[in-house]
């Protein structure tokens, strides 16, 4: 394919509806060697236009992501392709535009992941080499460079390893750094009435504002401490800097003063945070220009990121006890107060904008992490830390403040309302200690005030009044009840929660949905004794409604990316199902019909990573509940709708599709394999989709319940090959091992072993290759899992004879080798109480039933006994079956085209041996009976190959004695 077709179908991948076309040429010509090159030839020639270079940036990066190294740090690419991309990226990246720029940066980032330093240790010599003391572009472009690299740094633990590489770059750049800094300072003077070249100087000192966070982050550079008094008089400079040709247009976009202020003040928090010692003496007049900046920025929503920055600071300088002592009078925090946090903490007609124009941003901004960048929560944070230090003055002079907006409210509440939105905001913010957490809230509260009391005289009319309230006021009566949902007993949630609920019914589009929110975590909240607030039997007779309800509030709009906008929903969805479990039932037909409804949509447009992961875990807790009773139905319902998925290659949906066929399965155990089952079982053997690593935890476990359901019906249909074949491409690849392992145990507890039998010698041999060449702690851990796991298993035709007449057609005399130099020593290692159950199994079977052990290895029955008590010493203790359900935050988790596991539906690590549950007492019941059926054969085994361990024998026979 020349260049000219290729940015065609490049820029068509970004059409949605061309990209599927595109996307499988892509896929083909991708395999041909010297691809990444025409790609950076593309991004490089401005012949092809800004859409296909762009387009060409990010197949780039994502091909960079997949296929530069494999697991072991390999290059997946021939070696002189990747020769020349390291030599043509960096100047390449200087010279494209900035949204191309942080494309390639993303790519080199993936590259020095891998590479930097030692095997790309020419990069920051390459990177200083292209430095000038005034082109202000190519610095930019050298600067971006190196940030893509550096910020690495910054969500790393300190390590040797580390801190060699960081030593190895501030070697070569920290005085080319330095020196920039004052270069760029010197041409922001020189330029200070050009606009355009001051505009690309002071982007210049927003990246070195950036790298110095950078390569401060894990520690003080020796170069900056040394020249702390002139960096810090350089910081304070451009902290204070004002200059009108920098000032942007409008209120909305922040601009390059604004971004160069933000990135100072990152690192001063950093350095006030870290580096006490160093940066102690240069403090107080970052916080006197602080105060200053806080009290004349205007509330426009251009300085947002700046305000919150100055109060982050502030924020991390109070925690010092010495610098607190300035706001503790009475004076001095009333002025705190009414000079920067009312201000920044009322809300202004940029906020109500937001509200009405995109309410579901203001909602977000608001409830979660992310409005940590707002002025609002940056206040709070501000306000907490000075209540943590002078809790009584605090309180005293916030209340005052309170009590005025309360009493402004009262005099035209129809008016004033954001009065008492103000008032009520900042009885929060004090009454709160601490952070509000996921699970519970306010875990700990404010002493010197009463928040039940506070809520009935000026909150809860807000809630039950069904007169004209302002929905801002609604909002924060909903939201008061869920901050502080954990300080209220179960018996005032009986009283609140009808309330909470009837706010579902609310026209307005934020109420609704804070009252979903509200719902959502008090149905989660339990108490001291991990018992529901909240009962099931309370929500079992609104559960029709509820969920009636929620599904016509998601569907009111249905157009994909509208109708996934709100993932609060369909977590309340989500939750109601998990609360009511097998309440669901009666409701079956309704719930089906919107989830097959929504998935539909939403499969044609996946736009919301959130939303469709609570779709999909709602999905899994319907499936859990409903399908044992109702399996058919379900599966009538949802499997054209899941195979429209896979039919059109939704890859976001694929893997959570294969878990919850897989949950469809075993909802009924007992089942054959339907046509349907049957039907998708030879497409899921196809290797090609075993290639996505997203894909292959979801497959094993559908693989593993149609071989549950079906093994005699796929024997028949000849795909134990195929599974097989499987099996040997994850055994033999490191970061697939385990799956592997998972794999070959479904097979082998599912197909008889007449039919395993003839293919069990081939995976030994696979086996004892990674054992002997490429043998890792997971890999020996798993195979002394899996050799006890058949060990045990005479009941099924399999145990310890069985394995070693195979393993002995491998190699004679190999099992020998095996058991005394992994088997043995490595069982004691093993750490999972299901792992150590089953070893102690395996062993005692051995002892007991083993023809080989019995009569060729006498020692090693010695041997195995010795193993056995040495892991009884300390007993495997099962825990009970857990039914609870893991709350996932998916603010911790990272979405896109790969796995993530499914709560509602994930499987608990299956217990071969249910029945035994102690194994002290099932091991002594077992050598007993034994000993009894074979007239006393096992006593004299002990007796005459325990000789020479007395202490042995003397512990066997309390156990067969008992």
């Amino acid at each position: 394919m020349d260049l000219q077709s290729l940015a065609m179908t490049l820029e068509a991948s970004l059409d949605p509806t061309q990209n599927k076309q595109a996307e499988t040429v892509l896929l083909r010509e991708q395999k041909k060697p010297g691809f990444t090159l025409l790609l950076l030839r593309i991004v490089a020639s401005d012949t092809y236009g800004s859409t296909a270079r762009l387009a060409s940036a990010l197949y780039f990066k994502n091909f960079i992501r997949r296929n530069w190294t494999d697991e072991n740090g390999n290059y997946k690419l021939p070696q002189q392709e990747v020769v020349s991309i390291k030599q043509e990226l960096i100047g390449l990246m200087i010279n494209v535009p900035a949204n191309i720029q942080y494309q390639l940066g993303d790519a080199v980032g993936v590259i020095a992941d891998s590479d930097f330093w030692r095997r790309w240790d020419t990069l920051v010599d390459d990177l200083v080499s292209r430095l000038t003391p005034d082109n202000a572009r190519i610095n930019n472009g050298v600067l971006q460079v190196a940030h893509s690299i550096f910020k690495r740094w910054r969500p790393l633990y300190r390590s040797d390893e580390l801190f060699t590489e960081v030593n190895h770059v501030l070697g070569k750049f920290g005085d080319p750094f330095v020196q920039l800094l004052g270069n760029t300072d010197r041409m922001i003077e020189q330029n200070k009435d050009d606009r355009s070249a001051l505009s690309q100087y002071f982007s210049t000192m927003n990246l070195l504002m950036k790298l110095l966070y950078d390569l401060s982050v894990q520690d003080l550079p020796p170069i900056f401490e040394d020249n702390m008094q002139s960096l810090t008089s350089l910081l304070h400079k451009y902290l204070i800097y004002d200059n009108p040709l920098l000032h942007s247009d409008g209120d909305g976009e922040s601009g390059p003063l604004e971004f160069v202020k933000s990135g100072i003040f990152e690192v001063l928090v950093l350095y006030a945070q870290k580096y006490e010692d160093a940066f102690g003496p240069f403090v107080e007049q970052f916080v006197g220009s602080s105060w200053n900046l806080l009290t004349t920025t205007g509330l426009e929503t251009k300085n947002d990121i700046l305000v919150s920055k100055a109060l982050q600071f502030l924020t991390s300088v109070t925690r010092l006890s010495q610098h607190a002592q300035a706001f503790n009078n009475e004076e001095t925090m009333s002025q705190v107060v009414e000079r920067v946090v009312l201000p920044n903490l009322s809300l202004r007609d940029s906020d109500m904008e937001m509200l009405e124009d995109e309410p579901i941003e203001f909602i977000r901004r608001d409830l979660e992490g992310s409005d940590s960048e707002t002025r609002r929560r940056a206040a709070t944070d501000f306000l907490q830390q000075i209540l943590a230090q002078f809790q009584k003055l605090v309180t005293e002079v916030v209340l005052r403040y309170i009590n005025h907006y309360l009493s402004e409210y009262s005099r035209n509440p129809s008016v004033n309302w954001k009065s008492k939105d103000t008032a009520v905001y900042l009885f929060s913010s004090i009454a709160a200690k601490g952070a509000v957490t996921t699970s519970q809230g306010v875990k700990s509260v404010n002493e010197l005030v009463n928040i039940l009391e506070f809520f009935q005289a000026n909150v809860a009319a807000d809630l039950v009044s069904d007169s004209d309230v302002p929905p801002i006021l609604k909002v924060d009566a909903i939201k008061y009840l869920y901050m502080f949902r954990s300080q209220i007993t179960r018996e005032q949630w009986r009283d609140a929660f009808p309330l909470v609920v009837k706010h579902l019914g609310s026209p307005d589009y934020v109420v609704y949905t804070y009252a979903a929110i509200a719902l959502e975590r008090v149905l989660a909240l339990t108490d001291h004794s991990k018992q529901p607030v909240i009962d099931s039997a309370d929500v079992a007779p609104l559960s029709a409604q509820l969920l009636e309800h929620l599904f016509q509030l998601i569907e009111r709009n249905p157009e994909p990316p509208k109708l996934q906008e709100n993932e609060f929903l369909m977590r309340s969805v989500m939750r109601v199902l998990i609360v009511i479990r097998d309440g669901v039932v009666p409701i079956t037909d309704v719930v089906l019909a919107n989830f097959a409804k929504i998935t539909q949509i939403i499969s044609t447009n996946p736009a919301n990573p959130r939303f469709y992961y609570y779709h999909f875990e709602a999905l899994g807790a319907f499936i859990r509940f409903a399908g044992p009773r109702q399996p058919e139905k379900l599966e009538n319902g949802l499997y054209p709708v899941f195979l429209n998925i896979l039919e059109n290659d939704v890859q976001e949906f694929i893997p959570y599709v294969f878990q919850l066929f897989a949950a469809l399965l075993e909802a009924n155990p007992s089942g054959s394999l339907t046509a349907y089952y049957t039907s998708l079982a030879q497409p899921i053997l196809n290797p090609q989709l075993w290639s996505s690593k997203g894909n292959i935890p979801a497959l094993i476990r559908l693989v593993s319940s149609l071989m549950t359901r079906g093994a005699s019906q796929m024997a028949e249909n000849k795909q134990l090959e195929s599974i097989l074949g499987i099996f040997q491409n994850l055994i033999v690849n490191k970061a697939n091992e385990v799956y592997g392992f998972e794999l070959l145990e479904s097979i082998m507890a599912n197909f008889a072993p007449s039919i395993i039998g003839p293919y069990f010698v081939t995976i030994l041999q696979l086996l004892f290759t990674r054992l002997q060449s490429s043998k890792t702690e997971a890999f020996s851990s798993r195979f002394v899992r899996f050799y006890h796991f058949i060990s045990s298993r005479i009941d099924s035709g399999l145990g310890a004879d069985w394995f070693i007449n195979h393993a002995n057609q491998v190699q004679e005399g190999l099992y020998v080798q095996l058991y005394l130099s992994i088997i043995l020593p490595d069982t004691q290692k093993l750490a999972r109480p299901l792992d150590r159950k089953i070893a102690v199994i395996s062993l005692c079977k051995t002892l007991t039933d083993s023809v080989a052990f019995a009569e060729k290895y006498k020692k090693g029955w010695a041997f195995t006994c010795e193993a056995l008590l040495k892991l009884l010493e300390n007993p495997p203790i099962i825990a009970s079956m857990d039914e609870t359900i893991a709350d996932q935050d998916v603010d911790d988790m990272s979405f896109g085209v790969g796995f993530t596991q499914l709560q509602t539906t994930k499987r608990p690590a299956r217990d071969f041996w249910p029945g035994v549950t102690d194994v002290k007492t099932w091991v002594g019941q077992e050598l007993q009976s034994t000993n009894a059926r074979q007239g006393g054969r096992i006593q004299k085994f002990a007796e005459e190959r325990l000789s020479e361990s007395p202490q042995a024998l003397q512990v066997l026979s309390t156990y067969m004695n008992r």
